[in-house]
């Protein structure tokens, strides 16, 4: 029989459904913003210390970074999904197997892409047409961070499996001490301060690395000292050999997700080639919007991955009624904060922009109308989310993407192509909105659609083995989040 652990935390089935979703998301929310300060913090270093070739290299490199992550993004998720459902089922034991198969996997993974990263780092750069006096120095950053892949995956598997296990907090912890290692490490190691050597561009990538490496390492010790549920010992460690039947199910899940990530970064890339047909000023306008657009899908993006997880133990627990009103909530609150930082935004854009562009670039009014046609739509991009996140806790993977399909390319860029002879540019920002409102529409109509609710089944007790209900019934014991 399974050791007796502490009283969870991660109940997410009791209490008001909007506090908890409240409660539950803000963590995660500080994380996102952490980690995009963290981006931008190191830009900076990166740009005043050794300058515009390697700030150029690092965006190169992270454009690389971004695709490998979305894979992982998918996996995580599903990971989520399955997790909560059995926290929700009260089968810790079910969660364990989950976690144990994801992390193995992951970092077998991790393992590969950090080598073929490593062999193949030249051949993707010159892909992506890198400039000559960046390419160099882009090689050597992508090299020194495809070496931390593994510590990096890790973590990200870890946090994502926390949440579903409803603990957002500790995921939160250890973002914190990460992004608080880069900021100090990245100068000291760039320009060589005290016994640090002066590494130059490799410096800011192993400030990074050391990161992701101490940080994970933390994490792993601070699960195992709190006794958190999602620990393993004993036989449990075999549970690290992926199983079948859990594989099966992040593999097939996880893939749909992450493929999710790269078709919005696909439509991404195209619009802003489209931009830059449009000249220097309409890149500068875009650019700047896109850095501020950035923090208003922050909300959106916390509260749908919240949703999950507390979909997904509604689903475990039998609960399924709950799930139109963790749904409402979801939007409710997504309408509240996106709309909030929205109308903030409108009012205070002239400053905003000028953080990036400076005050008295010619950029600026171009941004500022960009703002003025486009912002707005960000409220039904996290609608659409919304409901994608409680979808996704139900098992429901491709209505998403062909949700997603459908509104970037025919409906944004076929809005595009065919306004374009008659708003000119305008063409290119009115499209966002025209994008959303055909996503969040589709997902609407998906969202209704009886048939994903027919094939949700939760773990029904008697199921669960004797070992995991005995589990369950003391390291299992919920309690309210709050």
């Amino acid at each position: 029989m399974n050791r007796p652990g502490p009283r969870s935390r991660g109940n997410l089935n009791s209490g008001p459904v909007l506090r908890t979703l409240l409660v539950f998301s803000a963590p995660t929310l500080a994380s996102n913003i952490l980690q995009s300060l963290n981006g931008s913090v190191n830009s900076v270093w990166v740009g005043r210390l050794i300058g515009e070739d390697a700030l150029a290299a690092t965006a190169n490199a992270n454009v690389v970074m971004f695709l490998v992550f979305a894979a992982v993004f998918g996996f995580g998720m599903a990971a989520t999904v399955k997790v909560g459902q059995a926290f929700g089922a009260h089968d810790v034991d079910a969660a364990r197997r989950t976690f144990g198969s994801a992390i193995g996997f992951c970092s077998l993974l991790a393992v590969v892409i950090a080598v073929a990263g490593w062999i193949l780092a030249a051949p993707l750069l010159t892909a992506l047409a890198t400039p000559g006096d960046a390419y160099d120095l882009a090689l050597t950053y992508l090299r020194v961070i495809f070496v931390a892949m593994p510590a990096s995956m890790i973590s990200v598997m870890f946090a994502m499996s926390l949440r579903g296990a409803g603990d957002s907090r500790t995921p939160l912890l250890f973002m914190l001490l990460s992004v608080g290692l880069d900021v100090v490490f990245n100068p000291m190691l760039i320009s060589g301060f005290g016994p640090f050597p002066r590494l130059g561009i490799a410096g800011s990538a192993l400030s990074t690395a050391l990161a992701s490496i101490i940080s994970m390492a933390a994490m792993v010790t601070y699960v195992y000292a709190r006794d958190l549920p999602l620990r393993l010992r004993g036989h449990e460690i075999g549970y690290l050999v992926p199983k079948r039947s859990e594989l099966g199910y992040i593999v097939a899940k996880g893939l749909p997700m992450g493929a999710q990530m790269l078709l919005i970064s696909a439509a991404g890339i195209i619009m802003v080639g489209l931009v830059n047909r449009e000249g220097l000023l309409a890149s500068a306008a875009y650019g700047a919007s896109l850095q501020l657009w950035t923090y208003l899908q922050m909300p959106a993006m916390a509260i749908s991955a919240a949703v999950s997880a507390m979909a997904a133990q509604a689903i475990g627990a039998g609960l399924t009624a709950r799930l139109g009103e963790i749904n409402r909530s979801g939007i409710a609150l997504n309408l509240a904060m996106t709309g909030t930082l929205t109308l903030l935004l409108m009012l205070f854009d002239r400053p905003a922009l000028e953080l990036f562009l400076g005050p008295g670039s010619p950029a600026v009014p171009l941004a500022r109308h960009i703002q003025l046609l486009a912002s707005w739509s960000f409220m039904l991009f996290g609608v659409t989310i919304v409901l994608f996140g409680t979808m996704r806790a139900g098992g429901v993977v491709i209505a998403p993407l062909i949700v997603l399909g459908v509104a970037m390319y025919p409906g944004r860029l076929g809005f595009y192509y065919l306004a374009y002879p008659h708003f000119g540019p305008d063409a290119l920002w009115l499209s966002f909105p025209v994008g959303s409102v055909i996503a969040a529409t589709l997902a609407v109509v998906a969202y209704r659609m009886p048939g994903w609710r027919t094939h949700m089944r939760a773990i029904p007790p008697g199921e669960a083995s004797e070992e995991a209900l005995a589990d369950s019934e003391v390291s299992g014991r919920m309690e309210p989040l709050m």
